[in-house]
């Protein structure tokens, strides 16, 4: 009767024809446990065979054929030997989640107390405290404090024109400033309607609150 054991599909076959070794995974996070290296006497058998027709110059040029013989005879037996015994090495860190099926790690991805992943039934604790950082940060936005050189950004400035370029000079303005940083022109037009005392907009022939005539070209 065939030897057959449980195992999950969540590991990496790092074997060559010296032996057998390989790495299983945590499928919520990753981690990696890699085995012993257990050394296969089929690669030893098969490396003899190999140097001593090198050796003799091919006097033995079926030796090459003999050693893929006795490696397909034997090797996925081996393979398969190896495997549960690297499989019984470590699989008391894993453990199969009976919600999802995945294959975690039991010391950080299993939640103990209620018998599933943590991928299925996080932490609430840890869920909280995320959840609390995440408010505290908004609560940071909402209520931080505008600093001194974004004030000119506040809502009120936003009802007068803003220019991005000097009219005298063109230069770029990189802030709601009242001159240019480059040729020191004015930016801001204070110019006010003679008649009602409303702000005039640059270049405005007539005010838009009263209609007087601003005396502008």
């Amino acid at each position: 009767m065939a030897d057959i054991f449980e195992i999950g599909d969540n590991y990496n076959d790092l074997s060559t024809e010296r032996g057998f070794q390989f790495e299983f995974n945590c499928s919520r996070c990753g981690s990696k446990h890699r085995t012993d290296f257990q050394a296969s006497a089929i690669g030893t058998v098969t490396g003899v065979l190999d140097s001593a027709r090198n050796v003799l110059g091919g006097l033995l040029g079926g030796a090459a054929d003999i050693g893929e013989d006795i490696r397909s005879a034997g090797y996925e037996k081996a393979r398969d030997k190896a495997l549960k015994i690297a499989w019984n090495e470590v699989k008391g860190d894993f453990v199969q989640c009976p919600n999802c099926t995945s294959w975690v790690c039991r010391k950080s991805c299993w939640n103990t107390k209620r018998g599933i992943c943590k991928e299925c039934a996080p932490d609430l604790g840890v869920e909280m405290s995320v959840a609390q950082s995440e408010r505290s940060v908004e609560e940071i936005h909402a209520h931080a404090a505008m600093a001194a050189e974004d004030k000119k950004l506040a809502a009120e400035n936003w009802r007068e024109t803003i220019r991005a370029s000097c009219p005298e000079c063109e230069a770029p303005l990189m802030a709601n400033a009242k001159f240019c940083p480059e040729c020191g022109a004015k930016l801001k037009s204070q110019a006010h309607c003679t008649q009602c005392g409303a702000t005039l907009t640059p270049g405005a022939k007539f005010c838009l609150e009263c209609g007087e005539k601003t005396g502008a070209n």
